[in-house]
């Protein structure tokens, strides 16, 4: 759903007032440290509720303000212009985060996402190739997030279930590891599930994405690992926790479940991320997020709302070029240039640019 306006109050650096960004793309050019990124991280706020940087809600309030005040409106592709445009409304006073949709508060970050689904393309973006594995987890479990609130409510009751389990192995509560051990797995087991449904999804697009952006003639595979075995049965895991016990109990941790499963992507037989360089990492790790656009788009008929945070800065001319065309049609795209990049050439009909200088956003 495209954003009409967005309106700022005490948010980091950004000038408080209401700016017009009813556009099919949104260009925003200045110097490092202006403001643009901060624009950008407005945006994921009124999406998601949180920062797309890790940052914490008294971050991200002007200092010495003690809060901060976001709204946007947005309206949906196509609908009745005669109707009221949405309303979100993400707020954070006295270390207390409200969400409102109108007039109705939320309850639950999740219900942001169906309102603006937003896919942000980040340096950050960076540790999905090359960092631990719960960066990875993090991304597919995102994915999965954005096309089902279900998966979000599953991989938070295993989560639940995990912590009460891991309390229990170091109170050594045997009989209770009984009873919480058959929650895990068959929590477990459905995120099990859903993962591999996305691996099969994501190979072959990332695999096409990357050759097409490349043009290195290098194929890339993904491959999902579990950390319980992927052929047994719910029975069988239980029995396979069973037979672990007293190493778990040693160490007072769960040594598995899906808490430690595993994203690889190979190459020629090889682990990518142990040969490729830099660049190559940096190149898979757009195209991991142009595989979610397209995966969201497949699975819900909607289109995002695309952020881009200096991404194209470290594409050479010829993948620029590339990396765009293959680009999955949005709702609306934001992007952030510094003033020597040859934005110019990427604008269109109808881009709206804003200079952006000390927080300050003008047109």
């Amino acid at each position: 759903m495209p954003f009409i306006t967005v309106r700022f109050s005490s948010f980091r650096n950004l000038e408080d007032g209401e700016i017009d960004v009813a556009g099919k793309r949104v260009f925003l050019v200045g110097e490092n440290g202006q403001g643009k990124t901060n624009f950008l991280e407005a945006l994921y706020y009124l999406s998601y509720g949180s920062s797309f940087r890790g940052a914490v809600d008294t971050e991200v309030a002007r200092r010495g303000t003690g809060y901060f005040a976001l709204e946007a409106t947005s309206r949906m592709e196509g609908s009745d212009e005669d109707l009221p445009p949405e309303k979100v409304i993400v707020s954070w006073k006295e270390r207390t985060k409200t969400i409102r949709r109108g007039e109705k508060p939320l309850r639950d970050r999740k219900e942001l996402i169906g309102i603006n689904p937003t896919i942000i393309f980040c340096h950050e973006d960076f540790s999905f190739a090359v960092g631990e594995p719960e960066r990875r987890r993090f991304f597919f479990d995102q994915t999965a997030g954005l096309v089902s609130s279900l998966y979000i409510d599953l991989l938070r009751e295993y989560k639940r279930i995990l912590k009460q389990r891991n309390a229990a192995l170091k109170e050594g509560q045997v009989s209770v590891l009984e009873f919480l051990d058959e929650q895990l797995v068959s929590r477990g087991k459905d995120l099990m599930e859903e993962r591999a449904r996305i691996q099969a999804d994501f190979e072959e697009r990332i695999a096409v994405l990357y050759e097409e952006v490349s043009l290195l003639g290098r194929e890339i595979r993904l491959r999902y690992r579990p950390s319980w075995p992927n052929d047994a049965g719910r029975n069988e895991l239980v029995d396979y926790l069973a037979r672990r016990r007293s190493e778990e109990l040693a160490l007072g941790t769960s040594l598995s479940g899906p808490h430690r499963d595993r994203w690889l992507f190979f190459s020629e037989g090889e682990e990518f991320t142990a040969t490729a360089s830099t660049g190559q990492h940096r190149l898979l790790t757009l195209v991991l997020r142009i595989a979610q656009a397209e995966y969201y788009s497949a699975q819900t008929g909607r289109k995002p709302v695309l952020l881009f945070d200096d991404v194209l800065l470290e594409l050479d001319p010829g993948k620029r070029r590339r990396f765009l065309s293959a680009l999955p049609d949005a709702a609306q795209a934001f992007f952030t240039f510094l003033p020597g990049e040859p934005w110019e050439d990427y604008r269109s009909e109808g881009t709206i640019v804003y200079r952006v200088e000390h927080g300050r956003l003008a047109d």
